[in-house]
C-alpha cells in the first residue's frame, strides 16, 4: 500500500506541470501567424489572428530596443538578434530587419516569440506609453479647414494602400506661412527604397492637386540630416 501511494503520488507534479501548460496548449492550437511580403524587403508583415493593439489607437513604431521598453510584446521582438524595428497596428505586426539576417532564420524565432506573448496574457503597451494616444488623422475641433482636409484625404486616399503594405503616416503638422505639411512614414515604409517615390509622387501630388495651400511634404526623419533646420521644420 506505501508503495502504491508514493507512486500516485510521485505522479501528481506531473499532472500539475500539465494542467499549467493547458492554457499554453489551447493558445497555441488555436493560434495561427500568417506573413505577407511588403515593398520594403527588410520588412515582413506578421498577422497574428487577434488584435493587436486596441481600435482607434495611434499605431506604434519602434525603431530600437530602448525604444521598445514601452512595449513587452515589442521588448520580446527585439530580443531576436537581427531585428531592427517593430510597427504594430490594430490586426498586425511588422518587423524590420537589418540587411545581414536571414527571413529563413528570423521567421521561427519571432513565430514562437509572438505565441509566447499571447500565451502569457500581457498587454501590448504598457503602463503609462501613451495607450491613450489617439490617431493622428483624427479630425479635432480646434483643427483649421486646412489641416481637417489634409487629415481627411491622406485617411481616405493614401493610408488604405500604405497601411496594406506594412506601414502607416503620422500626421505631424502643417505650417501655414510656408505651406509646408510633415509627415513620418511608419513600419515598412521607414528606410523603404520606394518611399521617398510615395512621399512626392503619391502624397505631395495629391494634397497640392486637391488643395492649393499645400506647398510641399516632408519627411520629419529628414530633420534629422539637416544641420541648422529650424525645429519643426524639416530639410
Amino acid at each position: 500500500m506505501m508503495s502504491l501511494v508514493l507512486r500516485l503520488g510521485a505522479r501528481t507534479p506531473a499532472r500539475s506541470a500539465l494542467a499549467a501548460r493547458l492554457p499554453l496548449v489551447s493558445v497555441l492550437r488555436n493560434m495561427f501567424i500568417q506573413t505577407e511580403p511588403t515593398p520594403n524587403p527588410e520588412s515582413l508583415k506578421f498577422l497574428p489572428g487577434r488584435a493587436v493593439l486596441d481600435a482607434g489607437l495611434q499605431t506604434r513604431d519602434f525603431r530600437s530596443f530602448r525604444d521598445a521598453q514601452a512595449s513587452p510584446l515589442a521588448k520580446r521582438l527585439f530580443q531576436t538578434e537581427g531585428v531592427a524595428g517593430v510597427f504594430l497596428t490594430s490586426d498586425y505586426i511588422t518587423v524590420s530587419k537589418t540587411e545581414d539576417a536571414e527571413w529563413l532564420t528570423l521567421k521561427p524565432l519571432l513565430f514562437a516569440s509572438i505565441m509566447d506573448f499571447y500565451a502569457a496574457g500581457e498587454s501590448v503597451l504598457g503602463d503609462g506609453s501613451g495607450e491613450e494616444e489617439s490617431d493622428s488623422l483624427q479630425i479635432n475641433d480646434d483643427d483649421s479647414e486646412v489641416v481637417q482636409m489634409i487629415k481627411e484625404l491622406l485617411d481616405m486616399r493614401i493610408r488604405p494602400s500604405v497601411q496594406e503594405d506594412g506601414g502607416d503616416i503620422k500626421f505631424h503638422g502643417f505650417d501655414e506661412e510656408s505651406g509646408v505639411v510633415t509627415l513620418e512614414m511608419q513600419g515598412s515604409c521607414s528606410g523603404c527604397p520606394s518611399s521617398s517615390v510615395t512621399l512626392k509622387s503619391g502624397i505631395e501630388n495629391m494634397l497640392m492637386h486637391y488643395i492649393p495651400e499645400v506647398s510641399e511634404v516632408k519627411n520629419v526623419t529628414d530633420d534629422d540630416d539637416d544641420d541648422g533646420a529650424p525645429e519643426g521644420t524639416l530639410a
